[in-house]
């Protein structure tokens, strides 16, 4: 998948509203609509727009379908609209949410640059350049109505030609060093009203796919000379979202585009390169989980020191229970003077060294040892196989990235039994290959005993206290991985050593906010794997 269908992809939940969630809590569309309608009649009273012939009214009827009235005429727009919207969103004509709607002029050039004319070529879907606009003789200026000089935010549709066609920039008069701009007659300018419908979510309707593959359809003319009728640009079918849903979907997209942009920067040159994004886009998410900008930090949660404090406590507690044991060189990892420093016993030392990068403000670094309540790695003996029996596990049954029983072998219950007083996975617990192929993570979501081979480390901690599945995506972040592969040992039979695994540092944030990782990271995973299928 190329960087733009990625966009495209996400383009297209945005506007299906299905890239950020509905708040019952919002004003709905249909209120909306109707503040937008007593706005417009304001504006006509006020004859500072006209009144459109044949205005409609889209409404949701009794079969919970889309129809139109005009006048006195009510059809089905069943099959007109693209695809399903929530609740809460309405079908308009895009003139229903706009003041005006116009083609530009066409412009009597001037070398004196004193008033730039926007073209097409001025539109660009990387932006909007006022830098390769000619200029209208000054003394035209005249002949243009106030309406046409363009507006801050003004959408500006390229409407004719085959290859600029449907592409579309928003106006900004803070990028044009000149008095005043305005359009030629190539270009359509579009004025929501702004109040109501945001121009940048309007933007992103009209540069998914929806729209842009099925615009030489829309358009007439021949093929090199297709034009998009200001007519069909009036009466385009547009969903329109509560106003503070647009203004979510808008703060999502910018977090979410600057992502497909990095990805685009480094997109393969080659079908080797596509193939193997999906990993690397997955890898640039979780460096960005890791290093606390994938969501928001809310100053309410319990910061992770304290989450510390208590996991710590909660370890005591089994220590003094005589169920794990004491770790003699338990590290604890503290600021002081604006630098970190580990303590382990009584000793401390600076490691600003080691730190990597920031992290928020309620985050902390510590030892991936220091938060576990077992860490500990299978049999180093090859034990005695049998036909059937316990299931044992070794690297090749998790190095998948999916515990599989399928092709393990088996050992008898009695060496099981044995081996399981020692290393006792569970339901929750996380396996980590740490031999041969090493660094892959897995969940234990099965209540089935087995035992575990060397190549395989049993990670186990406290549910209350930490994110299984946060955990697994650190595990799998660059900034584990990097570290895994920088203390894996031996050249043919590798091995990941396990005080280089409980010595391994990594960024916890609240437990809160774990979770909100977890769940943005699962709600964009589709997406990423989406990307290895074009």
């Amino acid at each position: 998948m190329t960087a733009q269908q990625l966009k495209n992809s996400i383009l297209q939940m945005a506007v299906q509203g299905k890239l950020v969630p509905q708040d019952p809590n919002d004003e709905p569309a249909s209120v909306l609509l109707e503040r937008i309608r007593a706005e417009k009649e304001q504006l006509i009273k006020e004859k500072k727009i006209k009144r459109e012939k044949n205005p409609s009214v889209i409404f949701k009827g009794t079969d919970n379908t889309p129809y139109e009235k005009i006048g006195d005429e009510v059809r089905s727009l069943a099959d007109e609209v693209p695809f399903d919207i929530p609740d809460s969103w309405e079908w308009v004509r895009l003139i229903d949410v706009c003041e005006y709607i116009q083609r530009g002029k066409s412009p009597k050039y001037s070398p004196i640059k004193k008033y730039p004319v926007v073209a097409q070529k001025c539109n660009q879907w990387s932006g909007f350049s006022i830098e390769k606009a000619q200029f209208i003789e000054p003394d035209s200026l005249s002949s243009y109505g106030p309406e046409r000089l363009l507006q801050d935010n003004d959408l500006m549709w390229n409407s004719t030609g085959l290859g600029t066609l449907g592409r579309m920039a928003i106006y900004k008069t803070a990028a044009n060093p000149y008095e005043l701009a305005v359009a030629d007659s190539h270009v359509t300018v579009i004025r929501p009203l702004k109040q109501f419908v945001l121009p940048e979510y309007l933007y992103y309707y009209f540069a998914n796919p929806t729209v842009q593959s099925v615009i030489e359809d829309q358009a007439d003319g021949t093929t090199k000379q297709k034009e998009l009728a200001t007519a069909t640009i009036k009466a385009y079918l547009t969903p329109i979202p509560p106003l503070d849903e647009q203004r979510r979907i808008l703060t999502k997209l910018s977090e979410v585009l600057p992502v497909v942009k990095s990805y685009g920067a480094v997109y393969g040159e080659t079908v080797a390169m596509q193939d193997a994004f999906p990993e690397r886009l997955k890898k640039s998410i979780l460096q960005e989980a890791v290093q606390g900008k994938l969501v928001p930090q809310d100053p309410s949660d319990e910061p992770a020191e304290a989450l510390l404090e208590r996991i710590r406590a909660e370890k005591q507690r089994l220590i003094n229970e005589g169920k794990i044991k004491k770790d003699k060189h338990e590290s604890a990892i503290f600021r002081r003077d604006n630098s970190h420093y580990e303590k382990r016993g009584s000793e401390e030392v600076c490691i600003d060294d080691e730190i990597p990068f920031e992290i928020p403000d309620g985050w902390a670094w510590c030892r991936l040892g220091s938060i576990l309540e077992k860490l500990t790695d299978g049999t180093h003996s090859t034990p005695k196989y049998t036909d059937s029996g316990v299931p044992f596990i070794s690297v090749k049954d998790v190095s998948s990235g999916v515990l599989s029983f399928d092709s393990a072998k088996h050992i008898s219950e009695s060496e099981h039994r044995e081996l399981y007083k020692r290393c006792d996975p569970k339901r929750g617990d996380i396996l980590l290959t740490k031999v041969g192929t090493t660094g892959i993570p897995v969940i234990v979501d099965t209540d089935e005993e087995f035992s575990l081979f060397v190549s395989v480390a049993q990670l186990r901690f406290s549910h209350s206290l930490l994110d299984e599945n946060y955990l697994l995506l650190l595990i799998q972040s660059p900034l584990v991985q990097q570290q895994c592969t920088e203390h894996t040992r031996g050249v043919g039979n590798k091995n990941w050593v396990m005080r280089d695994i409980a010595n391994t540092l990594v960024a916890i944030p609240p437990l809160a906010e774990q979770k909100k990782i977890v769940a943005f990271y699962t709600s964009i995973t589709p997406l990423i794997r989406s990307v290895g299928t074009v």
